[in-house]
């Protein structure tokens, strides 16, 4: 009961704070002798309503995004048109409460009114002043606040007398449960290319051409795009380029913690809450009463939770001299640390490393002159430009600037030279035939430009080409035959109490499998299968290159009483019913706003639209 009031509550501290922020948003510009957009029935839809509808909608929209969006934008995406008609739904339900005479009392308009906590005093009891001030916040009227409540109210009569007879579907949910949870145990083996007696011949030239022709795709090319591009990447002429030994020490000094690292330990660090909790851990250590291990235990923690990594001692602050002191396994402190006391295990030792300026000077000097490779082609770009915009063609560029000029064959598998940059990949698959060259970017700083000059269709190779590759495919298939014809031999030695050991097989033992489960090893379809199977039969599955055995032992319905089982009911059973109120409450809305004369004034609604421009 108090779950109910707490979210009817809810609700009203939702309308309230939808009310409030409205003040002062798309309601303004608008001539106050404009009060309505139009009738529903002998309901007005004025003109307040649905602009807090279609703000509360855009509202919506917004939150979704994660950004306010304009109102243009909600346009686009018919916001205006669906706050339209939410608005005109709500006003047929109003107008057919009113027409069958269901309507709030004043008692339940007022009981309604002290529940809302914006309408309370300090006491927590409705105060008429704060419910006076609210409203003139809004604007409203008591009497046009009270009416609005006694429609809500009226409306929910109304929509609780359409879809409160649906009884819970339980014969639907029950049947749902019994599919879902119902179980299957099977025995299974794998039978594969050693369990052949003879080796599997190799294909004449008639299974060889047989091959071919049922399988054309096989060995059909893709299709290519055919391609003259030019590019100029850092690469091409980094060795061009000259650094200097000043240039080379002066970034060996801005990056000395790169090439002079200090002796460091592998440590980690376990905080408590004060020291008297840390000394107490660090006793019962001592005392040989727990582990480390048993104290991250203790915290909920698991030992990548108070992983420091590598460290050096400065950065251990107070712990950083007993730390470096310690031997691999140790544990000391307590010592304070950033988030309190803790104690720090050392696990092991890395010694300082140096490299220094002479070792570290090809890498950097690479490093240098590729920065300024990339800057030469920076700063070449818009000459490039300027002769793509003139007319130049590939040819042209590279004869006129460093680009090397190149042709490729591309298909969507090829990952090899340019490309291999997702860049070249991406414009390579959309270029058209006669389209203006433009200048791209390649993700190392280079650059390239390209021009399609035909398109070759998907080509089936011919035999002779492939000859190879039809030989070891017809193979690898003959020998999976064999391998399904051998299963299917053993599979009929096997009935229901024939143990597959006895047939020469591994068996392994899978009990009580749903249509969820996942059996490691088996083909996709391998549930499929088994439960389309009876209880004792046997089938040989293709695994591809090998064949699996499998028997049905046993079938067993889902356990009623199991908690997995009632919870799964009793949540399909509500889905349902919730699916058969709504499409019954659908039904009945369209029923009556196709009896109900709409009447709204186009302009009036374009006027209250263009305050939220």
């Amino acid at each position: 009961m108090a779950e109910k009031k707490k979210n009817r509550y809810g609700v009203w501290i939702v309308v309230i704070l939808i009310l409030l922020g409205l003040a002062g948003f798309g309601t303004g510009g608008l001539s106050g002798s404009i009060r309505n957009i139009g009738t529903v029935g002998e309901k007005d839809v004025s003109v307040a309503d649905y602009q807090r509808t279609l703000n509360t909608q855009i509202r919506a929209l917004s939150a979704q995004f994660g950004a306010p969006i304009s109102f243009q934008q909600a346009q686009a995406f018919g916001i205006d048109r669906a706050a339209l008609q939410q608005i005109i739904l709500t006003r047929t339900l109003d107008n057919e409460a009113a027409q069958l005479g269901i309507s709030a009392g004043d008692e339940n308009v007022f009981a309604r009114l002290r529940q809302i906590p914006q309408f309370q005093g300090a006491g927590g009891s409705f105060n008429r002043e704060s419910y006076r001030f609210v409203l003139e916040q809004e604007g409203q009227s008591e009497v046009e606040f009270e009416n609005t409540l006694r429609e809500e109210m009226a409306r929910t009569l109304l929509q609780g007398a359409v879809v409160g007879g649906v009884p819970a579907a339980e014969a639907y949910a029950e049947a749902l449960v019994q599919y879902i949870g119902e179980q299957r145990s099977v025995t299974w083996a794998t039978v594969d290319a050693e369990a052949l007696t003879s080796p599997v011949p190799g294909a004449t030239e008639a299974d060889q051409q047989a091959y071919y022709d049922a399988n054309p795709e096989a060995f059909t090319l893709p299709e290519a795009r055919n391609i003259t591009y030019v590019w100029l990447t850092p690469n091409m002429i980094q060795d061009q380029m000259t650094v200097s030994d000043v240039e080379i020490e002066q970034l060996y000094n801005d990056r000395i913690a790169e090439f002079v690292q200090p002796e460091r330990r592998l440590v980690e660090r376990l905080v408590y809450f004060d020291a008297a909790q840390a000394e107490a851990a660090r006793e019962k250590l001592e005392a040989g009463e727990v582990t480390f291990e048993d104290l991250v235990e203790e915290r909920g923690l698991g030992l990548s939770d108070i992983d420091l990594g590598d460290v050096d001692q400065a950065s251990l602050g107070d712990a950083g001299d007993a730390v470096f002191a310690a031997n691999p396994e140790d544990v000391v402190g307590p010592f304070n640390s950033g988030l309190g006391p803790a104690l720090f295990r050392m696990n092991a030792i890395l010694a300082s490393q140096e490299t220094t300026l002479e070792e570290a000077t090809p890498a950097l000097r690479e490093e240098l002159a590729a920065d300024a490779a990339r800057e030469v082609i920076n700063d070449s770009t818009d000459q490039i430009i300027d002769l793509l915009a003139g007319g130049a063609t590939m040819e042209d560029l590279a004869e006129r600037t460093d680009m090397e000029l190149g042709t490729i064959s591309w298909t969507a598998d090829m990952a090899e030279g340019i490309a291999a940059y997702e860049g070249f990949r991406q414009a390579a698959a959309t270029v058209e035939e006669g389209a203006f060259a433009e200048l791209n970017d390649l993700a190392d700083g280079g650059v390239f430009a390209l021009r399609l000059d035909s398109i070759t269709p998907p080509t089936l190779q011919p035999l002779d080409d492939v000859r190879e590759a039809v030989k070891d495919a017809w193979q690898i298939q003959a020998r999976q035959d064999a391998v399904m014809a051998k299963a299917a031999e053993i599979a009929e030695g096997i009935e229901l109490l024939t143990g597959f050991e006895t047939v020469g097989l591994e068996p392994v033992i899978e009990p009580n499998l749903t249509r969820r489960s996942f059996v490691e090893g088996t083909p996709p379809d391998f549930n499929d299968q088994i439960f389309e199977m009876s209880v004792g039969e046997v089938r040989v599955l293709d695994a591809e290159n090998r064949a699996i055995i499998v028997r049905l032992d046993d079938i067993a319905p889902p356990d009623p009483t199991s908690e997995t089982t009632i919870a799964q009911r009793e949540q399909l059973a509500q889905n349902a019913a919730a699916g058969i109120a709504q499409d019954i409450f659908d039904a009945y809305a369209t029923s009556l706003q196709e009896r109900t004369d709409v009447n709204i004034n186009q302009t009036t609604v374009n006027a209250v639209n263009a305050q939220f421009q």
